[in-house]
């Protein structure tokens, strides 16, 4: 499935409202008033009587903070479109079953206050919260879980991604309202965590009946503690924190979930975007790029500090980047091929020239395994043009009386499918090296949702793709055969062998962390030999700059968290936003701030 860590934003919808004239409703902020709890305190479960770890005694609730979405989303609907601000919204909608300690990793509950495991790990039983309850005031049962069970793995739906791990198992039985039984077809370490964690939940009584396919914006159904307030194509999505939440009574949650807006405002040109942030037209703004952070975060707002810059060290999961290069084709069929097109990308240039240092070159599809002292066995992919030339020499490729490098009477020539302008200038300087030993390349720019359609049913010769990463590494879905060949799979190459997938099912049974990490680490080293991505490079930290008006936890981005953790922790602190604004008046400085925030200090 595509790495996606949440530590869940629980939030959930009551009304949608499509704005599609005008933004005169934009600014209107009215305060949510949490109704009164009429439960039993004494039916909250243990794990979450108590106070959350990360959260801070002093958040207050109110205000709204507004993030930046690089592109409108084709779906709300994290089931059918895994694009990033889809996820997030997804998630603050709809609920799993259980969560993780923030801190220990050790499951508690959720929409589950209980559950059993059988001794031969093949049989999980849970109880549902008598609590949960949809926002209509309909309670969540167990017909909804075999319901999203349905639904998922129905072959009409668009689903596929998440048929992978839900197909280790039988339809869940219902035993009663608020009881239910997955039976899993085999044992695997991952069983629970998939149930558990990873399904969110649907409510029968909404969805039952219409085309789950089309189900992409209108969500006036939920469980969790926001709802979508109102959207307005190409422009923004905004939610709003739900007064009946019910969780909100909960201790675990008392500083969590403070905004009563959260806001993704869209810009299609990242550069448009900074400069709606910097004149304060959004609040938190992740950088993703090097010549954001190094040349463009400047100016007055953050030398007088009324906009924070701050790198952010913490344990979250890190994934990789790189160019797929589709093994379907046959042009790019040949391993001896992709590894010279490896060796025509100069990382270390780009890295240093177009990236200002910022970045680390990778060389493991699972690079935080390597953070610390840990020897990496993989060796770096050097800039070698000789290299590459003796190497398509041998697949067959020879020059033609033009130049052209020729096999059985084919040019070799590719399309790069892309979806962001400012990645052109790396593939620019690849080109420009590809050129030179006579091969025809060229860019094909397309908006997230063309893109998307294309890459899910494998139709690029190549294209750049960016995974995230789990604290639990499960390489299944990315590297297994059997997922090469079936469409919206995140096997972009095609990847087959069987030596990875034989070890694929060799760590579906070891429970025992350490040593599933050691075979996960020998899938990587036989995986990398063979070059289906021209891995680039990797963060190891988060760039943050957001306006100096919000409150933040001890850890703002928690243990593992990353930007996304502001939605959950975060709160609007008044004092703060009116010293802010008092600054902004008069043209003076805030006090200074921590410009990095490293790691277990």
């Amino acid at each position: 499935m595509r790495k996606l860590l949440f530590f869940i934003f629980l939030l959930s919808v009551v009304s949608l409202s499509s704005c599609q004239d005008s933004d005169s409703n934009f600014d209107t902020l009215n305060p949510v008033v949490d109704e009164a709890w009429t439960g039993n305190p004494n039916s909250i479960p243990d794990a979450l009587r108590k106070p959350n770890p990360l959260a801070s005694p002093e958040a207050k609730k109110g205000g709204r903070i507004r993030f930046y979405s690089h592109q409108f989303p084709k779906s709300l609907n994290y089931y059918l479109d895994q694009f990033t601000t889809t996820a997030r919204i997804f998630t603050s909608l709809f609920e799993p079953l259980t969560d993780f300690d923030p801190v220990t990793l050790e499951t508690i509950p959720y929409l589950a206050k209980s559950w059993k495991i059988s001794s031969d790990k093949r049989e999980f039983t849970f109880t549902l919260d008598e609590n949960a309850k949809w926002s209509d005031g309909k309670p969540v049962t167990s017909d909804d879980i075999l319901f999203t069970y349905d639904t998922i793995m129905n072959p009409k739906n668009a689903t596929a991604v998440f048929r992978i791990f839900l197909s280790r198992f039988e339809r869940p039985k219902k035993i009663d309202a608020s009881t239910f039984v997955f039976y899993a077809k085999e044992v695997h370490w991952n069983n629970f965590n998939e149930l558990a964690s990873s399904l969110y939940i649907l409510p029968k009584h909404h969805f039952e009946g219409k085309d789950f396919n089309k189900e992409n914006f209108e969500f006036p159904v939920v469980s969790g503690p926001y709802k979508i307030l109102e959207w307005k194509k190409s422009r923004y999505i905004k939610l709003e924190r739900r007064s009946d939440w019910w969780q909100r009574a909960y201790p675990f949650n008392k500083g969590k979930f403070n905004f009563d807006q959260v806001i993704y405002k869209v810009f299609n040109e990242e550069a448009v975007a900074l400069q709606a942030f910097k004149k304060g037209d959004m609040d938190l703004y992740p950088v993703y790029t090097a010549h954001v952070w190094k040349e463009e975060a400047t100016g007055e707002a953050f030398d007088k500090n009324w906009i924070a810059k701050q790198r952010i060290f913490n344990l979250k999961p890190v994934g990789f980047q790189g160019w797929a290069m589709n093994m379907r084709r046959e042009i790019f069929s040949d391993r001896r091929v992709r590894e010279a097109i490896a060796h025509l990308v100069d990382r270390k240039t780009m890295i240093e020239k177009l990236a200002y240092g910022e970045y680390e070159a990778t060389n493991s599809y699972y690079p935080d395994y390597y953070f610390g002292n840990s020897l990496n066995p993989n060796k770096v992919v050097d800039f070698n043009v000789e290299k590459a030339r003796a190497l398509l020499k041998e697949a067959g490729w020879k020059p033609n009386a033009k130049g052209q490098l020729e096999k059985d009477g084919k040019i070799f020539t590719f399309t790069i499918l892309d979806r962001d302008k400012k990645t052109e200038k790396y593939f620019t300087v690849f080109l420009e090296r590809a050129k030179e030993l006579g091969i025809t390349a060229n860019i094909d720019t397309l908006d997230l949702a063309a893109w998307s359609a294309k890459v899910d049913k494998y139709d690029f010769d190549m294209t750049w793709a960016a995974w995230g990463s789990g604290i639990f590494k499960d390489p299944e879905a990315q590297w297994h055969s059997k997922y090469a060949d079936e469409e919206g799979q995140p096997n972009l190459p095609g990847f087959k062998s069987a030596a990875v997938d034989q070890l694929i099912e060799k760590q579906k049974t070891e429970f025992n962390l350490e040593k599933r990490n050691q075979i996960v680490k020998e899938i990587d080293r036989l995986v990398y030999k063979e070059y289906p991505y021209v891995l680039l490079w990797h963060l190891n930290n988060t760039r943050l700059l957001y306006w100096r008006k919000f409150g933040q936890p001890k850890l703002p981005l928690g243990v593992y968290g990353d930007e996304r953790m502001a939605i959950e922790f975060w709160w609007y602190d008044e004092a703060m936003d009116s010293s802010l604004k008092k600054a902004l008046d008069s043209k003076t400085s805030l006090s200074e701030y921590p410009k990095v925030l490293p790691w277990g200090k």
